[in-house]
């Protein structure tokens, strides 16, 4: 029996900003090459990845700028909070997403955060950034049809 892509997934931390500031290609599963406290501190549900990004180091994808606190219980063994993580996916689509990024303007942001089955991985997204406009135009879109389902939504209510 095949099982359901949200079961046994949760979410730790989310980037609501990255799909405000840019527009969203591609996403992929990875996983993240982490040490003992990380995933304690994870599973405590603190991370951040307001400002991560993933590079490429050679032919290996990295992710930076994600913020995972200290474990609060750990001791000398402890983690940097801001340290460069391995992420894990297979060669083709590590070749993929080398050719979209070196196309053009492109940056690889994750999106979220989150242990399926007890393994830790992130969603990444191929994505080009937004200018001011098109963040304008998206947020008129959101009101417009904001104000379209109050519209239908109100209609029924009236007595």
């Amino acid at each position: 029996m095949a099982k359901d892509k949200n079961e046994g997934r949760k979410v730790i931390a989310s980037n609501r900003k990255a799909r405000h500031d840019y527009l969203i290609e591609d996403t992929y599963e990875a996983g993240i090459a982490l040490m003992g406290t990380e995933v304690k501190a994870l599973r405590m549900g603190r991370a951040a990845l307001t400002d991560g990004f993933a590079i490429f180091y050679g032919d290996e994808l990295y992710l930076e700028g994600v913020h995972i606190p200290e474990y609060v219980n750990g001791n000398w063994t402890n983690h940097t909070p801001r340290r460069r993580r391995k992420l894990l996916l297979h060669r083709h689509e590590l070749d993929k997403i080398h050719a979209k990024i070196h196309a053009s303007g492109r940056t690889i942001v994750p999106l979220s955060l989150y242990f399926v089955d007890g393994r830790a991985k992130v969603e990444i997204a191929v994505a080009t950034g937004k200018k001011h406009y098109d963040k304008r135009h998206t947020l008129r879109e959101q009101q417009d049809r904001r104000e379209a389902e109050r519209a239908v939504f109100g209609r029924g209510r009236e007595d």
